[in-house]
């Protein structure tokens, strides 16, 4: 028996890969290599392909007798979803509906869902619990909720169990040859901008926060990582009656965008002041987590702080780019 993680040859899945290969348990990935990289997956039997492709998935859950899945693949740019909405809808949405229809055509009985802190939007909320208003503000976010939704209510028919997994902002790196490859978000655009000799960008310093800039919950990549595992071995071991549940994934700490670009500026010594531009479409002002229920019913805690994530992020940014 295996468990299968799509999207497993990205940055988030190649981390969870290799938590799970750590734990002993045998892995099948299903990428179609559209973002992630070969080389990435350890021993892990590696089918390509996409959740698009319903014949493809139902082959590779029954070949490899599949019997968990850890849903990452997915679209995930919130400034893009605004310009390519229906792109957004067809990856994340229809992948989703394949991949539910074929779990449960085939017996899976444990489902993880990679879904976002992007859900809740701006919620007006100093620390956001799983129960806060659903609000997204971006297509992003609403195909995320979609997929949530779709996955409590088929759960509600059905035999599968479904952990949905929100994530805040995921930064680091476990090892240096597992770094983030892309350069989307706010650490490695920076990373990007030093290494050219030019100023760091801030995306809109009017937000209502302290110092103007946008307020985040950082969590380090291996606690994502971590808290798969967890969410998989309590669905394995049926610990819980609830069919559906979902949990935060966050330190319970917000770093707005100055202070991680102060971080980023200790841990690179670059003395480059940073420049602010443009908001970008889909920023909310401000996200924190509240991870006292994960704890509480997965027994998951983050280990790794700010300067952690960043320090790792900038090993894995030398390692891939000398």
């Amino acid at each position: 028996m295996s468990w299968l993680v799509t999207g497993g040859a990205g940055y988030i899945g190649a981390h969870i890969v290799d938590a799970l290969h750590r734990q002993g348990e045998q892995v099948v990935v299903l990428d179609d290599f559209s973002t992630g990289e070969r080389g990435r997956t350890g021993d892990a039997v590696v089918v390509e392909g996409s959740v698009l492709v319903g014949t493809v998935v139902r082959r590779t859950l029954t070949e490899h007798q599949v019997r968990g899945i850890i849903h990452i693949a997915a679209k995930k740019q919130a400034g893009e979803s605004v310009a390519e909405p229906l792109n957004y809808y067809r990856e994340n949405v229809v992948g989703m509906t394949e991949l539910l229809s074929a779990a449960c055509d085939v017996g899976v009985e444990s489902f993880v869902f990679s879904s976002s802190c992007a859900t809740y939007g701006t919620p007006d909320l100093d620390v956001v619990t799983e129960d806060a208003p659903q609000q997204p503000e971006s297509p992003y976010g609403r195909t995320k909720l979609v997929c949530e939704w779709m996955a409590r209510d088929v759960a509600a028919v059905t035999g599968l169990r479904v952990i949905a997994l929100r994530y805040f902002n995921v930064a680091g790196a476990a090892r240096p040859e597992l770094g983030d490859p892309g350069i989307f978000n706010l650490i490695p655009m920076a990373f990007e901008r030093i290494v050219a000799g030019e100023a760091p960008r801030i995306f809109g310093a009017d937000y209502p926060t302290p110092d103007g800039t946008c307020i985040r919950d950082y969590i380090h990549v291996a606690d994502i990582a971590d808290a798969h595992v967890a969410a998989l071995q309590d669905l394995a071991e049926v610990r819980s009656d609830a069919s559906y549940r979902a949990f935060n994934i966050g330190r319970g700490e917000g770093s707005s965008v100055r202070e991680v670009l102060q971080a980023v500026a200790r841990v690179t010594g670059s003395d480059l002041a940073p420049v602010v531009v443009d908001r970008r479409p889909g920023d909310p002002s401000r996200i924190i987590a509240s991870a006292g229920r994960i704890k509480a019913e997965l027994g998951w805690t983050s280990r790794f702080d700010l300067d952690d994530m960043v320090r790792s992020a900038w090993e894995a940014w030398q390692h891939r780019y000398g």
